[in-house]
C-alpha cells in the first residue's frame, strides 16, 4: 500500500510563526560576515589561493569520510587535484564529489534549482561507482542505526522509491516560488530545502554528499562563497553527533508535517558562521608573503595533545612536507613545540600558544 505524500517542512505556514531569537541573531551575524566577504577576498590573494586548494581537498575527504569512506592520506592531495587516476572505489568516491564541488564553483550562469540538477550533482558524485548514478532509487529504503546491545533499528522511513520524483519535483519548486517572493531570509529557506531533501532520500546512495553538495550551491546563489576556502564538510565532520543528534530531533513526525525544525536552523547557521569566523582570522592573521607557512603554524597551535608531522600535512594540505619541517623546527628553536621520538615515530607537542605568529 502507498505511502501518503509527505507534508514538506518548506510552506509558508512554517515561516509565519514567530523565528527564535537565537535564529536571528545567527542569521543576522551571517549577513554581516557576507558583507564583509568581500575585502578579505582582495585582501590577500596568495592566501586565498592555499585556502581554496585546503578546503577543496578537505570537503572531498570529510564528505566522504562522514559516510564511512576513506582513501590512504598520500592518496588525497593528488586524486582531489586531478593528478591521479582513482584505483578502487572509495578513490573514486573522493575524485567524485571534487568533480561536483568544482563544476558548482566554476559556473557562470546561476544554476536553476530543479530535480535535473539534483540528479546531475549525484551522477557528478556517483559516477563510475554504481549503475543508478543520476537516477532515483528504485526500491524503498529506510534509515538504520545499531544499537549496541540492541542491533538494528529503524531511525527513519523516507519517501517510498514510487513517490520520491513527484517529492523532488515539489520541494524544488516550492523552493523557486519562495526565493522569487523575497518575503522570507534566504538562509533560513536553504536550510529547509537541504532538511526536506534528507528527509525524501531519494537516492539508493550517496544522499548525505548530495545535500553537502545542494548546500555549497545554495549558498553559492546567495553570493555566500565561504566554502571556497572554508570546507563546510569538515565542519559538518567535527559535529558529525550533534549533525545526527538535530537531523534524528527535526524529523520526527516530519512526514505529517509537525516536525521541528528550528534547531535544524540553528544548527545549519552555526556551521555557516564558524566558516567565516575561520576565514575571516586566517586571512587577517596570514601575512602578505608566506601564506602556507601561517597556514602551517596555525594548524599547530590548534592541536590538543600529541600530534605527528602527517596530522599537520593532512590539515595544510596545499604545504610541502619540508615546509612543514622547517615550521616545526623552527618553533621547536623557541621552544614553542617539543618532539618525542625520532623518524616517522616521532610525535609532537605544542608547549604554549603565543598570539603573535
Amino acid at each position: 500500500m502507498a505511502r501518503h505524500i509527505p507534508v514538506l517542512t518548506l510552506r509558508t505556514d512554517v515561516f509565519s510563526n514567530v523565528i527564535p531569537l537565537s535564529t536571528v541573531w545567527l542569521l543576522t551575524e551571517c549577513m554581516e560576515y557576507r558583507g564583509k566577504q568581500g575585502l578579505w577576498i582582495h585582501h590577500k590573494p596568495e592566501t586565498l589561493t592555499a585556502l581554496r586548494e585546503r578546503a577543496m581537498i578537505q570537503s572531498a575527504e570529510s564528505s566522504n569520510r562522514i559516510e564511512g569512506i576513506t582513501v590512504a592520506p598520500e592518496r588525497l592531495r593528488p586524486l582531489v587535484l586531478g593528478k591521479a587516476i582513482p584505483k578502487d572505489r572509495p578513490e573514486e568516491e573522493v575524485a567524485g564529489y571534487r568533480r561536483a564541488l568544482n563544476w558548482i564553483f566554476t559556473r557562470k550562469l546561476p544554476v536553476h534549482i530543479d530535480p535535473r540538477t539534483i540528479l546531475h550533482l549525484h551522477s557528478m558524485a556517483q559516477e563510475g561507482m554504481s549503475g543508478d548514478a543520476g537516477r532515483f532509487k528504485s526500491k524503498d529504503n529506510e534509515i538504520i542505526e545499531l544499537r549496541p546491545g540492541v542491533g538494528r533499528i529503524v531511525r527513519f522511513r523516507p519517501v517510498s522509491a514510487a513517490q520520491s520524483p513527484d517529492a523532488v519535483r515539489r520541494l524544488c519548486e516550492t523552493y523557486n516560488q519562495m526565493v522569487e517572493s523575497r518575503t522570507i531570509p534566504p538562509l533560513l529557506l536553504a536550510a529547509t530545502f537541504v532538511f526536506d531533501f534528507l528527509c525524501i532520500h531519494p537516492f539508493r546512495d550517496g544522499n548525505g554528499r548530495v545535500s553537502r553538495l545542494l548546500t555549497t550551491l545554495l549558498l553559492q546563489q546567495q553570493d555566500m562563497i565561504v566554502s571556497r576556502f572554508v570546507s563546510l564538510e569538515r565542519l559538518v565532520e567535527e559535529n558529525r553527533e550533534e549533525y545526527y543528534r538535530v537531523l534524528g530531533e527535526c524529523s520526527r513526525h516530519w512526514a505529517e508535517g509537525r516536525n521541528q525544525i528550528a534547531p535544524w536552523w540553528n544548527y545549519f547557521l552555526t556551521i555557516l558562521r564558524r566558516a567565516y569566523v575561520e576565514f575571516a582570522e586566517t586571512v587577517e592573521r596570514a601575512s602578505s608573503h608566506g601564506a602556507k607557512t601561517d597556514l602551517a603554524r596555525q594548524a599547530i597551535h590548534r592541536q590538543v595533545g600529541p600530534f605527528t608531522l602527517a596530522d599537520i600535512k593532512a590539515q595544510v594540505p596545499s604545504a610541502s612536507l619540508q615546509l612543514l619541517k622547517k615550521v616545526l623546527a623552527e618553533l621547536k628553536s623557541r621552544g614553542r613545540v617539543k618532539v618525542m621520538g625520532h623518524g616517522r615515530g616521532a610525535h609532537w607537542r605544542l608547549v604554549r600558544l603565543s598570539d603573535g605568529d
